[in-house]
């Protein structure tokens, strides 16, 4: 783990729970694509920027969730480096209660309130295609989190944050964590579409082609939501979806758990109302839901 690994003249990825982009840029200086989970994270990336003589100009993050930012706070402070993040996730990387209060819909007990959801806060600025390394895109990939964003580098490398998971994940789970329904899909068929000389995806192996994993991704999320349809046959409260959900699929509820999917499921939920193939209505003061 925390392995480094070239894939292009400039191009490298840090192997780790959530995979950490890092570029060499002019001289001896490097950007990172995210920064890990947390400070022990942070302190195995610096690790390896000493070994090679390199100094850490800028973070950009993806997309504000704990294991992407939670480094930041640790290697600003050692580096004195730049964080850029995109949109609405650079206020989650300043202000990181949000993600958890976002997630339970209220302020989080200390149950929720630890470093897989609750990172360290960061000076973040901005990121916006003027502040990128020369010859960098920024790839908007909406879905996953609010405003997540993707780059492709000059070497035609393109790291893909958390729009796809593993093969391996979705067997095991099913249910991946997703804001926006409809953005996801959108970002996924865009993905479907891309070319590049690699891929790296943050929670999937770095391959020259995702055309078959993101496909892979879309009939999982349609799956899913046939599974709710199916729920739903019968007017049913939110916690009682959740709970045949988790035991449909042979999960485990706690309470990490409970905010991921039960985020996940509010959002499949609005889509499906949005799209009409659902309805709700309050019976004896609860919100139940219901296929149109």
């Amino acid at each position: 783990m925390y392995e480094l690994r070239q894939v292009s003249e400039h191009c490298y990825y840090i192997q780790s729970p959530a995979k950490i982009g890092l570029v060499r840029l002019e001289g001896d200086e490097v950007c990172l694509i995210d920064s890990g989970s947390d400070k022990d994270a942070g302190r195995k990336v610096r690790q390896i920027l000493d070994k090679n003589g390199w100094k850490l100009k800028a973070i950009y993050n993806t997309h504000s969730n704990a294991d992407h930012i939670g480094g930041n706070r640790y290697l600003q402070n050692q580096t004195g480096c730049a964080v850029y993040a995109p949109g609405i996730e650079a206020a989650f990387t300043r202000w990181p209660i949000l993600e958890p209060s976002f997630l339970y819909g209220g302020y989080p007990c200390k149950d929720l309130r630890h470093k897989f959801l609750l990172a360290q806060d960061s000076e973040v600025q901005a990121l916006t295609p003027d502040v990128l390394p020369v010859g960098f895109e920024l790839l908007p990939l909406p879905g996953h989190f609010f405003d997540m964003a993707g780059f492709r580098t000059p070497e035609g490398v393109v790291y893909l944050a958390d729009c796809l998971s593993s093969r391996e994940t979705l067997e095991k789970y099913r249910i991946g964590f997703i804001y926006d329904v409809a953005a996801y899909l959108e970002t996924l068929e865009a993905v479907k579409g891309m070319e590049a000389k690699l891929f790296v995806p943050a929670h999937a192996e770095a391959a020259e082609s995702v055309a078959e994993l993101a496909q892979y991704n879309i009939d999982t999320v349609h799956e899913v939501a046939e599974k709710i349809l199916e729920l739903c046959r019968e007017p049913l409260c939110f916690e009682v979806i959740l709970q045949r959900l988790f035991a449909g699929y042979g999960l485990a509820m706690n309470f990490e758990q409970y905010v991921l999917v039960g985020s996940t499921v509010r959002s499949y939920l609005s889509w499906l109302r949005d799209a009409g193939r659902v309805e709700c209505a309050f019976e004896d003061n609860m919100l139940v839901w219901r296929r149109v």
